[in-house]
């Protein structure tokens, strides 16, 4: 029987919940992914969670925020006037918006609040700062 190792090729159907059990992705009801292990594709610790699995194999396990996409720095959300939003884009909460920086690289921010006068953007990541868990399925090793 093939267990996982480094370098392998593996397809995995998985859910991420969080700690309440609100679940953030899953491919239950989709095509499931594949990547390489060691390759950088995914969460590293999500791929160490596959080593030596065997292909039908489940396991649940938990990632820190640490360990997933790092702490919410409160400096990363911004309130801006609607002004900036020049070409009349009414912002809503939940939206994700393109955001140029001074060096014209591109960032993508979440709309969190909005007022009469100004909208609240996060450019954190949407699970930073969020312990994660996965329930995994191996299901093949290429």
């Amino acid at each position: 029987m093939a267990y996982v190792q480094d370098g392998d090729t593996v397809m995995v159907h998985y859910t991420g919940k969080l700690g309440d059990g609100t679940i953030f992705d899953t491919t239950t009801n989709c095509e499931p992914i594949q990547f390489t292990i060691g390759a950088d594709q995914i969460i590293p610790l999500f791929e160490q969670a596959l080593l030596g699995m065997a292909p039908g194999e489940s396991k649940t396990f938990e990632i820190s925020a640490d360990e997933a996409y790092g702490p919410h720095y409160d400096e990363l959300v911004m309130t801006v006037g609607l002004e900036v939003f020049s070409d009349g884009t009414q912002p809503k909460v939940g939206q994700q918006l393109e955001v140029r920086q001074p060096d014209s690289q591109s960032i993508i921010a979440m709309v969190t609040d909005v007022t009469e006068t100004s909208a609240t953007l996060d450019v954190n990541h949407p699970l930073a700062g969020k312990d994660l868990i996965f329930d995994i399925q191996l299901l093949d090793i290429t």
